[in-house]
């Protein structure tokens, strides 16, 4: 790590959405440098043509194409394409998901050969990026597949709301059939695990939301809760720290989610859509349970305020943050687990 600063790389996403107008927003922030070091993935041509349409001129960048020329003290841009691109802002367009691509896979070979400390995604169109060398459903799968392990999504904000979800990018009549007891026991775990590795808590406490209505109200609503949730909570119990499964509405509802450190949805829409409603332009999407951080905002490409500077970058600023904090985390984690002292017996002396 260069100047004892984390190196924030971030992929640029679908060109024609908001994503380089939230990540240069976020960039223009004073003493950003101070903070990180970024290293924005994209072109000369297409930053410099974002500065000029969003009125950013102010913002000033140091172009590099390998990371020996990498300036800790400036917000760097890696060439990733020297052509020029057809920019065509609120539409869908093979080339939008090009270079979209072009982008997220030079930033996670950088990951990977660990010339940046974390990745920061702007948002893709996970229809127009599909390609031979892409497809997956998400960034998430994408990078499970190329950095190990076992993804987690992971909303949060800095305020201590957490919702991991069981099952992610699947379509909903297929969320039933997919889960087993082994499988919420390996997410309870995996939550767990980031809680106190990625977040710095010692004990954490999580609930675990039913999959039916008034989570199953004792089996007459489904069998799911009683046959599968359940057992898999008590199975797992961690020190005893989780507990459900809760009925959703209600959990949400009467502020319950405040009494613990995060909560495990059973699907994707379970758990995004109260927590969109809490946080919209607050919230980190974090992909715990990988060898490297990896944050995105909690949004998609906007097409339909792309290119016209309404576009709220606080999601993305708030992403860069915590991917920045959960690196330190983890190193500090690193050095806590590293030595840890023996385990001796008390001898009480009479």
């Amino acid at each position: 790590m260069t100047d004892n600063k984390v190196i924030v790389g971030i992929s640029q996403g679908d060109i024609n959405g908001i994503g380089l107008e939230v990540v240069l927003k976020t960039l223009m922030e004073p003493g950003i440098a101070d903070v990180c070091t970024p290293v924005l993935f994209s072109s000369q041509k297409t930053v410099s043509y974002y500065r000029k349409v969003l009125g950013l001129e102010e913002f000033s960048f140091n172009p590099i194409r390998d990371f020996t020329q990498l300036h800790t003290k400036k917000v760097n841009v890696f060439v990733c394409y020297e052509e020029e691109v057809n920019i065509e802002m609120g539409k869908s367009t093979e080339s939008g998901g090009k270079y979209a691509l072009m982008s997220l896979e030079k930033a996670t070979q950088a990951l990977i050969d660990k010339h940046i400390n974390v990745l920061v995604t702007a948002p893709i169109n996970k229809s127009n990026i599909q390609s031979d060398s892409f497809q997956f459903i998400g960034h998430t799968e994408y990078l499970g597949a190329k950095l190990g392990g076992d993804p987690l999504m992971l909303l949060c904000t800095d305020n201590g709301l957490r919702i991991a979800v069981v099952t992610g990018h699947i379509p909903v009549k297929d969320i039933a059939a997919s889960l087993t007891i082994d499988k919420i026991v390996e997410k309870i775990t995996q939550l767990h695990n980031s809680l106190i590795k990625d977040f710095a808590v010692r004990k954490p406490r999580i609930a675990v939301l039913g999959l039916n209505p008034h989570a199953g109200d004792s089996g007459v609503i489904g069998k799911e809760d009683l046959e599968i949730i359940k057992p898999a909570i008590d199975k797992v119990k961690l020190n005893g720290l989780v507990y459900g499964p809760y009925a959703a509405d209600g959990f949400f509802g009467n502020g319950t989610y405040r009494q613990f450190d995060a909560v495990l949805a059973m699907y994707h829409d379970q758990g995004l859509i109260p927590f969109k409603t809490l946080a919209f332009n607050d919230g980190v999407n974090y992909t715990a349970g990988l060898s490297a951080v990896r944050t995105s905002p909690d949004h998609g490409t906007a097409y339909a305020i792309a290119g016209k500077n309404e576009a709220n970058e606080q999601s993305f600023k708030n992403a860069m943050y915590a991917a920045i904090d959960i690196f330190k985390n983890r190193q500090m984690n690193a050095e806590v687990t590293a030595n840890p002292l023996p385990f001796a017996t008390f001898k009480k002396e009479r």
